[in-house]
């Protein structure tokens, strides 16, 4: 299944929405982390940034969630509501739960999204609206489960669930198939498919498995500065792709 096509090309917005980065660059001390990085991400597009480690994958996240300084600009245009700041969802890399933990996912989740103690008896109100967050990625079945027990594709449901709690204008995950086998990697992009047309996000990720790559609208290759950007196809074939990861080639992508 290949995902839908982008409601917004990259030739411009149109007056629709999406969000810009331009210009931006990132030094920490004297070393130059990004350099004059830009692109736009437009409602309903699906972006991949791929590029090796230590690239600035994860100071450019930090950037546009408002968690590193910068030099540059990052902005997001609606047509319905004008420049705004955009709401973002985050997903974080996966963490690891021990196999012991007590805490269950309705623990998980309602001490991350509300102000309710989790030691005490959790209100049937709490639990419903909990049930209806995990119903988004067809995860209700999951809130009584300790997250010890969980595998790396249910963990990736929750912390999905958790990041669209309220829903975003732009959700951003970080290496979210990282753990996570082969069917659990087409459910997670069967879900994002799902999820981005129902309530028209972008979405940004991270990965190191190009053999996901086809599912995607566009990819950035990242090495300090942008080396390429395109079709899947195109950025995988590129000079710049062959220098940094070698013989791995577009063959494989599904």
């Amino acid at each position: 299944m290949i995902l839908r096509k982008p409601k917004h090309t990259c030739g411009g917005c149109h007056g629709k929405c999406c969000l810009k980065v331009e210009h931006l660059s990132v030094r920490m001390g004297e070393d130059q982390i990004l350099e004059d990085v830009s692109f736009h991400l437009h409602c309903g597009e699906l972006i991949a940034l791929i590029g090796p480690n230590g690239a600035g994958k994860s100071s450019l996240f930090k950037s546009i969630l408002g968690e590193m300084p910068y030099h540059g600009t990052i902005s997001f245009q609606s047509a319905e509501l004008g420049l705004q700041k955009a709401r973002i969802g985050y997903v974080p890399q996966s963490p690891g739960f021990d196999p012991g933990d007590p805490m269950s996912v309705l623990d998980l989740f309602v001490s991350a999204t509300t102000d309710y103690p989790v030691f005490l008896p959790i209100p049937k109100a709490i639990r419903r609206k909990v049930i209806d967050c995990l119903s988004r990625v067809n995860g209700e079945g999951l809130i009584d489960k300790r997250l010890g027990t969980l595998s790396g594709g249910e963990i990736q449901r929750v912390l999905l669930a958790m990041a669209l709690e309220p829903i975003p204008n732009l959700l951003i995950l970080d290496e979210p198939m990282s753990g996570v086998d082969i069917e659990g990697e087409r459910q997670l992009l069967d879900l994002l498919d799902q999820i981005r047309e129902k309530y028209d996000l972008s979405v940004l990720l991270s990965t190191h498995d190009f053999q996901t790559l086809g599912r995607v609208d566009k990819v950035i290759l990242l090495q300090k500065k942008i080396l390429a950007a395109g079709p899947t196809g195109e950025v995988l074939c590129s000079d710049a792709f062959r220098r940094l990861f070698g013989s791995q080639q577009e063959g494989g992508v599904r």
